[in-house]
């Protein structure tokens, strides 16, 4: 396993993040039609471990915190917590009740303990807001992460899905007011949403920022025939929402990456994985798995290189979309969740 320097600091990660919503209780949340219950999770996050990846991110959304109770206590079993990077994020809200979500002081000072209690440590290693509040000042959310990390319970703080002049802004007032700043941002990067690379991975370039892309594989659009389905697919709303409007364009992209992935004697997953692998940004992809095979696959893809032909040959098909994946606060379809007593906020 190749590990890299997190953005501009020494934290070591691996060139592989396993991202955890894919672990959970059934029947808890948005993401409970799909998850695998707890001793299925254990074996991917130890089969995990196994392969050298150390960095591990997860939310509090995820299965109603039932995605970080497992983690928790997975790794307590399996790792030692000074070799591993445990990530979680938190804005959307716990409760349809004021201030149970959203990045103001009051709730991002709950949600980080709820998120501690549930995985059962003293810390995060990268504490993620997971979306930009429009009712929050943005100088509110900057301090109360600064003061979060002052007080011990997270070592460095990033970012998920925005707009760059929202991430620019908020870098720049932590600057200017002497608070800790993002080391990394959580984007939605892959062959059929190229959107980011506009302005967002320019500007995280700029700013030595990290970026963690979330969905490398299109929530595995690129990995199979556009008539085959999963349980996955079948029961992830947002999917939906996101891929919706862009169906015969991700075509072409999805018929591209068969055909190279076939010349390559290659999963598709390791091919399009490769392409993102490849962005000199990237510091390390998001991967959900739900089988064995899924990480088998994707360690796979380290070892890909594309070369600048068949790089161009997957990029051309693409066409320009709208933005996706941007979530504000008011915005009447975000998902909301509902942690029970207890267990959340």
């Amino acid at each position: 396993m190749e590990y890299r320097n997190l953005g501009p600091t020494g934290l070591k990660i691996s060139r592989l993040c396993l991202g955890c919503m894919s672990f959970g209780e059934a029947g808890r949340g948005p993401h409970g039609g799909w998850t695998l219950d707890e001793e299925a999770s254990r074996a991917i996050i130890r089969q995990a471990l196994e392969a050298g990846i150390n960095f591990f991110d997860t939310a509090n959304m995820y299965s109603n915190g039932s995605s970080e109770e497992i983690l928790g206590r997975a790794l307590a079993d399996f790792a030692r917590r000074d070799e591993i990077v445990v990530a979680s994020k938190a804005f959307f809200p716990w409760r349809n009740a004021p201030n149970t979500g959203g990045l103001s002081r009051k709730s991002l000072f709950m949600a980080v303990d709820d998120s501690l209690r549930r995985l059962g440590m003293e810390y995060l290693d990268l504490y993620q807001i997971h979306r930009w509040d429009e009712t929050t000042p943005i100088e509110e959310t900057m301090e109360a992460l600064h003061d979060i990390v002052k007080a011990g319970k997270v070592r460095y703080i990033g970012a998920s899905s925005m707009f760059a002049w929202q991430f620019a802004k908020a870098q720049y007032t932590a600057q200017m007011h002497g608070w800790t700043k993002f080391i990394s941002m959580q984007n939605q990067v892959n062959l059929i949403y190229r959107e980011e690379e506009r302005e967002m991975l320019p500007l995280c370039a700029d700013m030595g920022v990290g970026v963690l892309p979330w969905s490398p594989l299109a929530r595995g659009k690129l990995t199979r025939d556009w008539a085959e389905t999963t349980t996955r697919s079948a029961n992830d709303a947002f999917m939906r929402v996101i891929y919706a409007d862009t169906e015969q364009q991700d075509r072409r992209v999805v018929a591209e990456v068969a055909r190279i992935a076939a010349a390559k004697e290659l999963k598709r997953a390791q091919v399009a994985l490769a392409w993102v692998l490849q962005k000199p940004e990237v510091a390390a992809p998001i991967i959900g798995v739900t089988k064995p095979s899924h990480l088998i696959d994707a360690l796979g893809a380290l070892e890909v290189v594309l070369s600048p032909e068949e790089i161009a040959a997957l990029e051309a098909p693409y066409v320009p979309r709208a933005v996706a994946g941007v979530l504000p606060v008011r915005n009447p379809d975000a998902p909301r969740v509902s942690l029970r007593r207890g267990q959340g906020g």
